[in-house]
């Protein structure tokens, strides 16, 4: 596998966490609002690594 194809592996699985995060972040937000934050501060820390490997491909 290339590297490049390895990146966009990892974009993908790194996306897929981040949506799964924020998801979880909104449905706890009416019920407990803690577990949203920390969801919502991982789900940001993913986004960073996202924007880190894009600079990758670009």
């Amino acid at each position: 596998m290339e590297r490049i194809d390895v990146i966009k592996h990892q974009q993908e699985q790194l996306m897929n966490r981040y949506k799964d995060l924020i998801e979880r972040a909104y449905s706890l937000k009416e019920t407990d609002h803690e577990q949203s934050d920390i969801s919502e501060y991982n789900a940001i820390k993913l986004l960073s690594k996202l924007k880190k490997l894009d600079y990758f491909l670009v």
